[in-house]
């Protein structure tokens, strides 16, 4: 089945683009193609803070409006926090948004029956659990394990990255009881794979689990009619009350809701 994905790096650089494009051709179908691209210079190059993630809100929301008005199935917002998940959902009529967390949660409840979930630093556990019992898995997490390396760090020094990980990953199953093991960072992209043969449980990598779920909603779209319910939750905004306030020509998109 063919489906065109857009993955968005929520973040104001494209130093990831290329990279993580080039990881994900070997995962994606062969019918899919798949365009990464990122924010405008000058929005925060990271989303460790609230504030950073404030300021990046509209600027991602009309990125994904636009990519539905140019045809894509699906996008996916490439951070683990989902960022602005829910609010994607109600602006798209047609087009399929997944992010990471959810992604990588639903596919390791499946696959095992607790997961623990490796993230860069302590400060972002308390957002990563209210995503937890938002999509409803609180009872399957084991825990969260920090390896207290920022985002920029992940990929300086691997060798060091993947050690950390060796070490909470260990925890997580002999102590935790983790089945299975979420990396939390898109960032930490190319360990899942040696690291799942060493420990043999699925270690979900959250830029591998988004792909496969977004062409895996596509294809419920395409094949069976399902797609996100428009009655409470995602019911889409009015476009007379957007055009009526001048919300376009305030956000600098206009023709966006045409």
């Amino acid at each position: 089945m063919n489906n065109k994905l857009l993955l968005i790096n929520p973040v104001g650089h494209d130093a990831w683009d290329r990279e993580i494009k080039d990881y994900l051709e070997p995962y994606k179908e062969e019918g899919t193609q798949l365009d990464v691209v990122s924010l405008k210079p000058g929005l925060p190059q990271h989303l460790e803070y609230h504030y950073y993630e404030a300021l990046i809100a509209a600027e991602l929301l009309h990125t994904i409006k636009k990519a539905e008005q140019d045809g894509y199935d699906g996008c996916i917002i490439g951070c683990y926090y989902d960022p602005f998940l829910k609010e994607a959902r109600e602006i798209c009529e047609q087009m399929v948004v997944t992010a990471p967390a959810e992604a990588a949660m639903h596919i390791a409840t499946t696959l095992g029956s607790t997961f623990s979930t490796i993230v860069v630093r302590r400060k972002c556990i308390p957002d990563m659990r209210d995503n937890v019992f938002h999509h409803g898995y609180t009872n399957k997490l084991a825990s969260f394990r920090s390896l207290e390396i920022g985002v920029h760090e992940l990929q300086k020094d691997p060798d060091y990255t993947k050690q950390r990980l060796r070490e909470e990953i260990r925890v997580a199953i002999e102590e935790d009881g983790a089945e299975a093991i979420l990396l939390g960072c898109t960032i930490q992209l190319g360990f899942f794979r040696t690291l799942q043969e060493e420990f043999g449980v699925p270690i979900i990598d959250a830029n591998i689990a988004p792909l496969k779920y977004a062409e895996f909603l596509c294809g419920l779209k395409k094949k069976a009619g399902w797609y996100f319910s428009k009655k409470a939750l995602y019911e889409t905004p009015q476009r007379e009350e957007i055009k009526q306030w001048g919300i376009e020509k305030a956000c600098g998109v206009s023709g966006l809701w045409d």
